[in-house]
């Protein structure tokens, strides 16, 4: 019995008492309370409109339950998710969560609807976002830069002095100029249009020229063109009652962009920001050495 009266000895006995009071809790763990997913009538109700909404009817009995089940799973995983911290880090989550938090901001600015009165008095400031372009019908020529060469120019101006006095359409241009690729006839057309077909050139000296007659000869990048306008419509502010919805819009736009920006430099405020590693800016008037070579 001398082996029990060593130190060693109470040490093991004591390390196994210890291990056994372990393995005894282990055993009989402490029953953990559930978390508490709850699903509200407003839930179901917005789960059978979202059905309704994609299948044009209400979901059977059965069909609803897998929409709860397929919620409480959702629950269930999204806040398992956020316990083990796979939001961290997470560019799309980040993202995600940044762009809800806009929308949040957005929502602030649509809580009042305009009076009548705000609309008008806003819109006698921004009436230039409205303004409509000119608009120009015509007919056109063409004189091909590849087919006749430098004679182009000169076989245009002859021409528009035997069409003088016609009405485009009549008959006797039936037979004048070449083929063109694209129409002869462009019915209400804006600057911006036309120049993409013909180019800016071609653009800005059509909407110059008078309706009724046979002008030119206008050169585009295809070669040159006698154009008869049939109609010309300046460009113009519509009055607000024949804009009003769009007025309206253009003015909730505005306030959510305002709402958006207010709201992100609050919240900003209450950040100290610190860039590490970026450039420190220069005192004003002070050049680069690229700057000063490009000088």
């Amino acid at each position: 019995m001398k082996w029990s009266r060593e130190p060693l000895f109470h040490f093991l006995l004591a390390g196994l008492v210890l291990f056994a009071i372990y393995g005894g809790f282990r055993a009989s763990p402490q029953r953990e309370e559930p978390r508490r997913i709850e699903i509200t009538r407003d839930d179901i109700r917005r789960l059978e409109i979202a059905w309704g909404a994609r299948w044009q009817r209400p979901p059977t009995p059965g069909e609803l339950r897998g929409l709860i089940d397929d919620q409480v799973r959702e629950d269930i995983l999204y806040r398992e998710a956020l316990a083990l911290g796979l939001d961290q880090g997470d560019t799309i989550v980040k993202r995600r969560l940044a762009q809800k938090m806009d929308f949040l901001a957005q929502d602030v600015a649509t809580l009042r609807d305009p009076s009548r009165e705000d609309l008008t008095a806003w819109f006698a400031h921004h009436q230039e976002r409205f303004r409509q372009p000119p608009r120009v019908s015509f007919r056109h020529l063409y004189f091909a830069f590849d087919q006749r060469q430098h004679r182009a120019q000169d076989e245009a101006r002859y021409a528009l002095v035997a069409l003088a006095g016609t009405q485009a359409g009549a008959g006797a241009d039936d037979t004048v100029g070449d083929r063109f690729m694209f129409q002869s006839l462009y019915p209400d057309k804006t600057p911006e249009q036309v120049a993409q077909i013909f180019g800016t050139r071609f653009a800005a000296a059509l909407f110059q020229l008078a309706p009724g007659a046979w002008q030119g000869p206008v050169e585009s990048g295809y070669g040159w063109h006698l154009v008869f306008v049939e109609a010309l419509i300046s460009g113009r502010v519509p009055a607000f009652a024949e804009i009003e919805t769009a007025v309206q819009a253009e003015w909730l736009s505005e306030q959510q962009t305002r709402a958006r920006r207010q709201f992100y430099d609050a919240l900003k405020a209450r950040y100290a920001i610190v860039v590490h590693g970026a450039e420190p800016p220069r005192a004003a008037g002070q050049a680069s050495a690229h700057e000063g070579t490009q000088r």
